[in-house]
């Protein structure tokens, strides 16, 4: 319990030194997109690379496939859930696909991979990756077809298609690309030279402090002024910290799972938003200011909540 107190400590300092930096003015123009860019498009796909295929064979793989399921489940009956306040608690019909986003989704690369690598150690990623796969299929699926029908409703346009080539090539990002190619070269029995293996593990290094700096960043351009604590946000907090955590935590309890792998999807679980939904909103002329507010709420009250459910997962399983 000390070792991940610790580690939670790590994670606030480098999210607090992100933050200072950024009041102080390191961070103008577009370099805090730089930073995004070098973790999603260099140090994830290279640290997926190096870690799986330097700690993984074919069997432990395959031992892995049972828990993918899991966390589709789970977001799609958090999703559901989050259809349904929306219509009870009358959210504004623009509004509605960004809402539910927010409720059900996590920010489980961006955020939720390096807080689980920081508390558990190199052996979470595997099951941190199968979260992820889930979360980015379901947000480049339903997710954002839920905010561009907001948009159409707002310009009323059209609706749009649910599949598109678009959001098909989202979804197959570097980090996702990463992963499978990694997969692949293990399953074929396929050895990577030393040279480009200590340069993945090398460039891979970067994740985890690029990431949370970048979260400081994000933390220090809340405009907190313009945070208004109306009741869409208290539900989307309720939908990120408590809805679906319960969720996950009530469906894996009772399964065959690895004892670890249940701790990584209940912490991925209640990772903050995902930090593309604003701009998304923005993209498709949906509201973006709304999905902004209620994005940046979740990622500031995400600085609780990580100690609060690293202490949990201890206690629960």
């Amino acid at each position: 319990m000390l070792s991940a107190l610790q580690s939670v400590f790590s994670v606030i300092l480098m999210i607090g030194l992100g933050f200072f930096l950024a009041k102080r003015r390191w961070f103008e123009g577009s370099s805090s997109a730089l930073i995004s860019r070098l973790v999603v498009n260099v140090a994830l796909p290279a640290y997926m690379i190096s870690n799986l295929m330097g700690g993984y064979d074919r069997a432990k793989l395959l031992d892995m496939l049972p828990g993918l399921p899991v966390p589709f489940l789970v977001m799609i009956v958090s999703y559901v859930a989050a259809m349904g306040l929306a219509r009870l608690i009358r959210v504004q019909k623009d509004r509605r696909g960004a809402f539910q986003s927010m409720f059900a989704l996590s920010n489980s690369v961006f955020i939720g991979l390096p807080v689980n690598v920081l508390l558990f150690g190199d052996a979470s990623l595997p099951y941190a990756l199968l979260y992820y796969i889930a979360n980015t299929t379901t947000f480049w699926t339903i997710g954002v077809y839920g905010i561009a029908v907001d948009g159409s409703i707002r310009k009323n346009g059209p609706r749009p298609s649910l599949v598109s080539l678009s959001g098909l090539r989202r979804i197959l990002s570097p980090p996702l690309l990463g992963f499978f190619a990694a997969v692949i070269m293990i399953m074929l029995g396929i050895r990577l030279p030393k040279s480009i293996m200590d340069t993945c593990r090398y460039l891979g290094s970067m994740t985890t402090p690029l990431s949370m700096l970048f979260i400081g960043i994000v933390i220090a351009r809340v405009e907190w002024k313009a945070l208004r604590f109306e009741r869409d946000f208290l539900v989307i907090l309720a939908g990120r910290f408590l809805v679906t955590p319960a969720l996950m935590f009530f469906l894996v309890r009772g399964l065959d799972f690895p004892l670890l792998m249940k701790q990584v999807f209940l912490m991925q679980a209640a990772m903050p938003a995902m930090t593309q939904n604003p701009i998304l909103a923005e993209a498709y002329g949906a509201d973006a200011e709304y999905t902004a507010i209620g994005t940046s709420l979740t990622t500031v009250l995400s600085m609780l909540s990580i100690p609060i459910y690293m202490t949990l997962v201890g206690v629960l399983f």
